[in-house]
């Protein structure tokens, strides 16, 4: 039997979902590595951000739709998954990380995060199974086990992000980007990927590690 893990998405673009690139090379990673990816994505709406413009257009997209583009249809809701169903959990980066699953980017420490996520990471963290997080995801890893586990994650080197992620109770570790951190006690493996990373080599380096690393968690 293959293992199952979730990926789970914010949409479809760096500025307003997931970072494509990092979503696509965590389900590269997945499958050269044996595994079966189950992709997922809260169903939600989000402000759309133009991305040649980088500037709010004022309409709005929906999470689960936009996510299903890079998943090529098959996609579930995150509502209908439970920690049961996989034997870990990933989160690609991109500003949807920060600004649809959770409101990192606007409240740091202070954020709230969406039900369906928060509730699926706690599920995952209370069975002891393994959780990636790469790029800026991490501080919503943060955001939601920081203050009853008080996990190792690394967004890289940014300092102010670092202290945001220290207030939630987590502890910030440095990490170069074609690196990543491993909290063995919970399971938890983190990347910074295009936090820091200037070429696509970099961001594939350090999440093969990641992926290759959860999948030895398990």
């Amino acid at each position: 039997m293959k293992k199952k893990i979730g990926v789970v998405l914010s949409g479809c673009g760096v500025r307003d979902g997931s970072e494509i690139h990092e979503a696509v090379l965590t389900l590269l990673a997945i499958d050269q590595n044996g595994a079966e990816a189950v992709c997922m994505a809260p169903d939600m709406e989000f402000p759309e951000v133009n991305h040649l413009t980088m500037k709010e257009t004022g309409a709005k997209r929906n999470v689960l739709v936009e996510s299903a583009r890079i998943a090529r249809g098959n996609i579930r809701d995150m509502r209908e998954v439970k920690a049961a169903d996989l034997d870990a959990l990933i989160f690609p980066g991109g500003f949807g990380a920060a600004k649809n699953l959770c409101d990192f980017a606007a409240k740091g420490a202070d954020a709230s995060v969406q039900p369906d996520v928060a509730r699926l990471v706690r599920e995952m963290a209370a069975a002891n199974k393994p959780i990636g997080a790469i790029c800026i995801a991490p501080a919503l890893i943060a955001a939601i086990l920081g203050k009853e586990y008080g996990p190792e994650v690394t967004i890289g080197t940014d300092a102010g992000t670092a202290a945001e992620i220290n207030k939630t109770g987590s502890l910030h570790v440095e990490c170069p980007v074609t690196g990543f951190v491993v909290d063995r006690k919970h399971k938890i493996v983190t990347t910074p990927a295009y936090m820091l990373a200037t070429r696509i080599s970099e961001t594939a380096e350090g999440i093969e590690k990641t992926v290759k690393a959860v999948l030895d968690l398990i």
